[in-house]
């Protein structure tokens, strides 16, 4: 497994990411399941608060119910290309979650044009 600089890509405007990214996100925000796991590829593994979930079981099990205890607002602030297969999109949180402010970096790494790998941290 390469080791990914996730500090040093060129900044992208978030709607230069890839299709599978932009059309994710939206999906995951609404917990649209079906939309949102059609990006994943089977054998995905999905990293969020140090816990990593793989195949696609797992990953529909914590989209509908990660974060369900809390009311909060996503704003996609930035993006970043790494390489052909691994982008970073930045996001800001708000919300009655602990803490009530939050930036995370959604890390994705694609594999034929699906989501092999989510990483998502501060």
């Amino acid at each position: 497994m390469t080791n990914i600089d996730w500090t040093h890509g060129t900044e992208i405007a978030p709607d230069e990411l890839p299709e599978a990214i932009t059309t994710y996100l939206p999906a995951h925000r609404a917990r649209d399941l079906d939309t949102a796991m059609a990006h994943y590829s089977a054998d995905a593994a999905v990293t969020d608060e140090a816990r990593t979930y793989r195949g696609t079981d797992q990953i529909r099990a914590w989209l509908a119910t990660s974060a369900t205890q809390y009311t909060y607002t996503v704003k996609l602030t930035g993006a970043l290309r790494i390489d052909g297969d691994h982008y970073d999109a930045r996001h800001h949180l708000e919300g009655n979650f602990p803490g009530g402010v939050a930036d995370l970096h959604f890390r994705f790494t694609l594999r034929d044009g699906l989501i092999s790998s989510l990483v998502i941290e501060p």
